[in-house]
C-alpha cells in the first residue's frame, strides 16, 4: 500500500473506531441486570445482524465477521493478517489434534479459517499430510500428534503447540518493518509467559516444564522466569518486580482475575498510540485488536451475567478499551 492508500483506509478506520464501545459503556453494561439486557444494548448499537435472536454467540459470531470482512476490505497485507491470526490457527491444529484422538467432536471449538478451519486441520492430521501446514507450523503439528497418539497426553500436547506458536510469532515479528507488529508480538510473548509461569507455579510443575513451555523473547529473561516459578510465590513476584513488571505482581497479589485483566490491558497500552498514526498500516492493526479485545470483554460479561455474577466480581474482569 502506498501512502494515498493509508491515508483512506486510516480515514475509514476512524469512522469506524466512532462505533466501538467506551469504558462508559462497560461501565453501563456491567451494571445491568441481565445477559438480554446487555444483548439488546449492543444489538441497538447495532451489534449482530439484524436483531439478537440468534443469541449472544451469533451477535458476537457477527461482529468478529464484520471486523475480518473491513480488513480485508482495507487490503491489509496478507502477511500480516498471517501473523496476527498465529493464535487461531494453533489452537485449531492443537482441537483437530485432540478430537482425532479422543473420537470426541466439538466443531464450536474451532476458529473459522479459509485455509486451517476444522474440515482442512482434521483432513491434514488424517492423512499426515504435515506439508499442508505452514512451514512454522509442520514440525510441532507432527510431534504433537505423535505425543497425543502414543500418550493421551493433552497437557504435553498443548505445551508443544503453544511453545511452537509463540516461537512462530517471535521470529515471525522480529522480522516486521512495522513498529506496532514488532511490539504486539513482543508484549504478546512476553505476557503469555508470565501467564505460563503463573499458571505453572499454582499447579507445582517442574523446572523442567517451565523450560520447555516458555518461548525467549527479548522484553523478559524466561530462564531466571522459570527458576523463580518454580520455586514459590514470593520468588516469582519478586523477579517480576525487578524485571519491569511491578503491575503484573500488584495485579496477582489482588487476584487471579485481576491478573488476567492486566494481562489483556496490557496490549491496549500498546495499540493505543496508534490512535496518533495516520499514514501507515499501525491503526488498521489497532482496530483489529481493539475489536477483538471488545468482543472478549463482551463475552466476558455476558457469562458473568449468565452465571448470577455480581456487579463487583464482574467489574473486576472487565478491560479497558480502546477509546
Amino acid at each position: 500500500m502506498g501512502d494515498l492508500d493509508y491515508v483512506y483506509a486510516v480515514a475509514r478506520i476512524r469512522v469506524k473506531e466512532k462505533t466501538l464501545l467506551s469504558d462508559m459503556d462497560i461501565s453501563q453494561l456491567v451494571g445491568m441486570s441481565d445477559a438480554k439486557s446487555v444483548l439488546n444494548y449492543l444489538v441497538d448499537k447495532g451489534w449482530g445482524d439484524t436483531s439478537a435472536s440468534g443469541g449472544p454467540d451469533a451477535v458476537l459470531a457477527a461482529e468478529a465477521q464484520k471486523t475480518l470482512e473491513l480488513v480485508k476490505e482495507l487490503k491489509l497485507d496478507p502477511a500480516v493478517f498471517d501473523l496476527l491470526a498465529y493464535p487461531n490457527l494453533y489452537h485449531n491444529l492443537k482441537t483437530g489434534i485432540k478430537e482425532i484422538c479422543t473420537s470426541e467432536s466439538n466443531a464450536a471449538a474451532f476458529y473459522p479459517d479459509e485455509k486451517y478451519g476444522r474440515e482442512q486441520i482434521l483432513r491434514i492430521l488424517k492423512d499426515k499430510d504435515y506439508k499442508a501446514l505452514p512451514e512454522h507450523m509442520r514440525e510441532a503439528a507432527e510431534r504433537a500428534y505423535s505425543v497425543m497418539l502414543e500418550t493421551r497426553d493433552g497437557q504435553k500436547c498443548d505445551v508443544i503447540v503453544d511453545r511452537a506458536c509463540l516461537d512462530a510469532m517471535e521470529a515471525a515479528g522480529r522480522k516486521q518493518k512495522n513498529k506496532l507488529l514488532r511490539d504486539y508480538v513482543e508484549s504478546t510473548v512476553a505476557v503469555t509467559d508470565i501467564k505460563i509461569a503463573v499458571r505453572a507455579l499454582r499447579t507445582g510443575k517442574s523446572l523442567a516444564f517451565l523450560k520447555e513451555a516458555l518461548a525467549p523473547c527479548s522484553s523478559i529473561d524466561v530462564r531466571l522466569l522459570a527458576v523463580a516459578a518454580s520455586e514459590n510465590e514470593d520468588a516469582l513476584l519478586g523477579f517480576l518486580e525487578t524485571h519491569g513488571f511491578r503491575e503484573a505482581s500488584e495485579a496477582l497479589k489482588d487476584s487471579p482475575s485481576a491478573f488476567e485483566r492486566w494481562c489483556d490491558n496490557r496490549l491496549i497500552e500498546t495499540i493505543r498510540p496508534q490512535k496518533m498514526n495516520s499514514v501507515s498500516m499501525g491503526p488498521i492493526i489497532a482496530y483489529y485488536l481493539a475489536r477483538q479485545n471488545e468482543i472478549k470483554t463482551v463475552r466476558i460479561i455476558l457469562t458473568a451475567k449468565e452465571n448470577g455474577f455480581s456487579e463487583e466480581a464482574t467489574r473486576e474482569r472487565v478491560r479497558e478499551m480502546y477509546v
